[in-house]
């Protein structure tokens, strides 16, 4: 979100958002249980149901069970409208609706709309909300067509189903996939390593739903205007510099690792590198086996992953333009300036500080989560359960094993991660903490200073 609102302004449709999605994962969990959900027609038990339904509301991607071969179509169908659902927003997908049937939306329904798709003023939620609806279902029906070329030959007709299913997958950066009922169960997408349609498209369709949809609106605008946002180029700027910083560490670290890309030909070290590289940004993803992956691999993954996509986009992090502002802000220190300045810009204090806060709240909860999960997790390592717990945080998905082996207390634990990662850590905090009212706005308090550094 560009700007702090005010506590009154802001605490109730962070709180609507934060419910909304509660009430998703609610409704999928108790679907998810039923027989009718599981393969082999049994009641699923309630921690794995709600693992899932989180997960895939959460657009994260972690499971403890294989989606293709645990789960019924009806199941799968369910998981598929969770992502969905949790990939453009249940406000979003209502608001759009309302927009569709000319009905007429009050205040709070605008201030919840334009909580939800990011965007800092109501004169452009309406607009917004199109351009959410037609640039998701547009690239969704694209990418779905162009992995029909590649996979019906391979799986028939069940091609159809899986390019569907992994197009919005992909889009939504939700990292599921439904192989595992034709090839190994829990393989992600590591049979298709080799396959250039899918290496090519998935990655396109993860960056496409990346970039945030305020930039989306911005780019195809532009031949009007002439020109680009602030937020846009420096999105567009800070997604090519981490995508190609992933994939030339990947390759300097892995390129001789027997166990991911070691093996392969110079162009498929190069075409998994990038693949690789491009599922951290939140995607989930994975076309080498990422237990795998070096320590030294595993780190500056954690790094990225915590950074991850564009504000108001599928994907998670603490976001491309906080990291920017923050980054941009120690120079500004550095430089003896008393104002962040970007590009010519100076960058509001209140944007300034709710990303301090963003930063500052998501350590914490990786700090505590991954502590926790270190210790209540036999076999763990502490770097593992660090990827773990940035990868349920940052919405990413990618796993290390440890989700599959983590006790009940555990998968609570990596839940209400996922969670907090979706809805974000300060509209988390505020949901629980505001009050309805503001009493003390305008309360003055005495100067105090303190020496730092």
């Amino acid at each position: 979100m560009p700007v702090f609102k005010s506590k009154t302004k802001t605490a109730r449709p962070a709180a609507m958002i934060v419910l909304s999605f509660a009430i998703v994962i609610a409704i999928g969990s108790l679907l998810l249980m039923l027989p009718i959900s599981s393969r082999d027609g049994v009641f699923t038990d309630p921690v794995s149901a709600v693992f899932t339904a989180t997960s895939a509301t959460c657009v994260t991607g972690l499971s403890v069970v294989d989606t293709g071969s645990y789960w019924s179509v009806f199941g799968q169908i369910v998981i598929l409208l969770m992502i969905q659902i949790g990939g453009l927003g249940f406000v979003t997908l209502v608001s759009f609706f309302n927009f569709l049937i000319h009905k007429k939306m009050e205040l709070h329904s605008i201030q919840m709309a334009s909580e939800s798709v990011n965007t800092s003023g109501f004169y452009d939620v309406k607009l917004l909300v199109r351009y959410v609806i037609r640039v998701s279902f547009g690239c969704e029906f694209i990418g779905s067509l162009l992995l029909m070329t590649s996979l019906v030959p391979k799986y028939g007709a069940y091609g159809v189903y899986i390019s569907v299913f992994l197009a919005i997958s992909a889009f939504c950066n939700a990292g599921f996939d439904v192989l595992g009922v034709v090839e190994v169960p829990n393989c992600s997408l590591m049979p298709l390593s080799s396959d250039p349609v899918v290496m090519t498209v998935i990655p396109i369709l993860i960056i496409a739903g990346g970039l945030g949809f305020v930039v989306w609106m911005d780019l195809i605008g532009y031949r009007h205007k002439k020109r680009l946002s602030l937020q846009t180029k420096i999105v567009l700027i800070f997604t090519v510099i981490l995508i190609f910083l992933g994939m030339a560490l990947t390759l300097v670290t892995e390129w001789t690792n027997p166990d991911t890309i070691g093996n392969m030909s110079a162009g498929g070290k190069l075409a998994n590198s990038f693949f690789y590289s491009v599922t951290l940004r939140t995607a989930g993803f994975c076309t080498i086996d990422s237990a795998a992956l070096r320590s030294i691999t595993k780190l500056f993954s954690i790094f990225i992953m915590f950074i991850g996509a564009a504000p108001g986009s599928t994907g998670g992090g603490i976001k491309i333009t906080t990291f920017a502002i923050v980054i941009m802000t120690v120079v500004s220190v550095i430089k003896n300036k008393n104002d962040t300045i970007i590009m010519g810009r100076k960058i509001d204090k209140e944007s300034v500080y709710k990303s301090l806060s963003i930063i500052v709240l998501a350590a914490l909860v990786m700090c505590v989560t991954t502590t926790i999960l270190f210790y209540s997790t036999d076999g763990a390592a502490g770097i593992d359960a660090a990827y773990e717990t940035i990868s349920a945080l940052a919405t990413t998905g990618l796993s290390v094993g440890v989700s599959a082996v983590s006790n009940i207390f555990s998968r609570i634990l990596l839940c209400l991660t996922m969670f907090i990662g979706r809805v974000g850590p300060v509209s988390f905090a505020i949901s629980i903490s505001a009050k309805s009212e503001n009493k003390n706005k305008n309360e003055v308090y005495p100067e105090g200073k303190l020496m730092v550094g």
